[in-house]
């Protein structure tokens, strides 16, 4: 299965996946609504709104296990993603992203080294995966903000 098809259901619970998007270009993020790193929210929106246009999107994955820092219901998440930060980029089910009860599509993406050689479990929530719907992926840390000039490359590298 590729990368894109894993199913992945939205914050609502409708069925989907990555490849319903539609855009040529993902950064997949796994979020937390009470983390440190949790301010990068601001700038993912930025990212999206700056280059939805031109077929990329920011997908957020809310994931729980990193100090208990996404507690919340699909309902609250939604509720304090948009207002506490205006985000507008899609938003899908809470998931594991290491361990036993790891999502399919993370047991993919971890797979991937980042620019330092890291490869294997989600350091800390804010890790992420820059995918191209022809292929390709590229793996940042959580501590790279989405201001990072290196990413912002990747972006507009990955956009043509």
């Amino acid at each position: 299965m590729h990368l894109l098809e894993h199913p992945l259901a939205t914050l609502d619970g409708r069925p989907s996946s990555l490849g319903e998007t539609e855009a040529r270009v993902l950064l997949v993020v796994n979020v937390a609504s009470r983390c440190g790193l949790t301010p990068q929210y601001e700038g993912l929106e930025a990212l999206h709104r700056r280059y939805a246009a031109r077929g990329f999107t920011v997908v957020g994955v809310p994931c729980n296990q990193f100090g208990g820092q996404e507690p919340g219901t699909a309902e609250e998440i939604v509720t304090f993603c948009s207002t506490t930060y205006g985000v507008t980029f899609p938003l899908f089910e809470k998931v594991e992203v290491n361990g036993p009860g790891r999502h399919p599509l993370y047991a993919e993406l971890v797979e991937v080294p980042d620019a330092e050689g890291y490869a294997g479990d989600i350091r800390w929530n804010f890790e992420k995966f820059l995918v191209r719907a022809g292929g390709g992926v590229e793996r940042f840390a959580p501590t790279v903000t989405p201001e990072d000039p290196g990413l912002v490359q990747a972006i507009e590298d990955a956009l043509g």
